[in-house]
């Protein structure tokens, strides 16, 4: 058994004074009476009752301790579980530019790029995932975290327009490698998506890759986006039109990012195409390591709570009708 509060415990030490004050109290409280003669009383045994007079008061101090105990929230642990599970740390850093907002996936790159990752979060329960975007410049939007819900909160309020446009691949892959440099995984990773070229920013992105490759990282980079055309808005005198614009992925930059650091590359047409992407990525990054967990845990108070309860009642009905004193 252990206890979830057990500073509460202390609270018994104020038990001593209460002993204390009834022992002086006893010793200055004497019932007279004026008797002619008290020879009538002689050879008397005192009544029973005489005896049990201090009931009430050691009701009280076990009842009292009992209340405390409640307090202090007693619990039993069942078991100790140890398994073998895989947990990695990784950094998301999604591209939030406005070629994101293209449609050749349904309904556009952005929101099909959250939906496909809020997936994979989800499907990783025992990892330490974090969250970059960038467009013409980069910050963390969620940093290493295993509240995956707070996570995907984070995840589903990513819209464009939070940061200036562009493309800031080595600035967003810099911003990433710095929320892993400190990390203490065996396996640190980085999964970079974007759909265009380097245009912004002030780190080249092969740059970031050396920076990665140092600290041990690797990088998985996917490239977004249909081969030729794609419907994007684009905002004309008439305000804002679809019009077919040409996708231009730097597929070579991304492969050597990835190739740098020990990653991949990947291009995804579609949703489904992106779905699989981040299905390959999960079934190769597995790394087992020891959980201990606890199986059951089951509060004990109750016990103590009744007992308390009834020891009171006695009490109550004790000074008040068998133990009654008369002042």
């Amino acid at each position: 058994m252990e206890f979830l509060h057990p500073e509460y415990l202390y609270l018994l030490l104020l038990l001593v004074p209460l002993i204390v004050w009834y022992m002086i109290r006893l010793s200055k409280t004497q019932a007279s009476f004026k008797l002619a003669s008290t020879n009538a009383f002689k050879g008397m045994k005192a009544d029973f009752r005489v005896y049990m007079r201090h009931l009430p008061f050691v009701l009280r101090l076990i009842s009292i301790a009992l209340v405390i105990i409640v307090i202090a929230r007693p619990q039993s642990v069942s078991s100790w579980e140890e398994t073998e599970t895989q947990g990695i740390d990784i950094v998301m850093a999604l591209d939030v530019s406005g070629s994101m907002l293209s449609q050749d996936l349904k309904p556009d790159r952005l929101q099909a790029a959250k939906k496909v990752a809020a997936e994979f979060i989800t499907d990783r329960k025992n990892d330490n995932i974090g969250l970059v975007i960038f467009a013409g410049e980069s910050f963390t939007q969620c940093p290493l975290t295993t509240d995956h819900k707070v996570l995907l909160n984070l995840l589903n309020e990513i819209n464009f327009g939070m940061i200036e446009d562009g493309t800031a691949i080595g600035l967003g892959l810099a911003t990433s490698v710095n929320r892993l440099k400190e990390s203490d995984s065996d396996s640190r990773v980085v999964i970079l998506l974007t759909d265009g070229t380097n245009n912004s920013g002030q780190i080249a992105p092969l740059t970031a890759a050396d920076l990665a490759r140092s600290y041990g990282i690797r990088v998985y980079t996917v490239g977004v986006g249909t081969k030729g055309m794609a419907p994007t808005p684009v905002n004309t005198p008439y305000g804002i039109r679809m019009q077919n614009m040409p996708v231009d992925i730097d597929e070579k930059t991304l492969t050597e990012i990835a190739a740098m650091t020990g990653g991949q590359y990947f291009r995804a047409q579609d949703t489904e195409g992106l779905r699989q992407v981040y299905e390959e990525i999960d079934e190769m990054e597995k790394y087992l390591i020891s959980v201990q967990n606890v199986t059951r845990r089951q509060e004990l108070f109750l016990p103590f709570a009744l007992f308390a309860m009834g020891l009171i009642l006695i009490e109550l009905l004790l000074r008040r009708t068998w133990l009654r004193s008369i002042p």
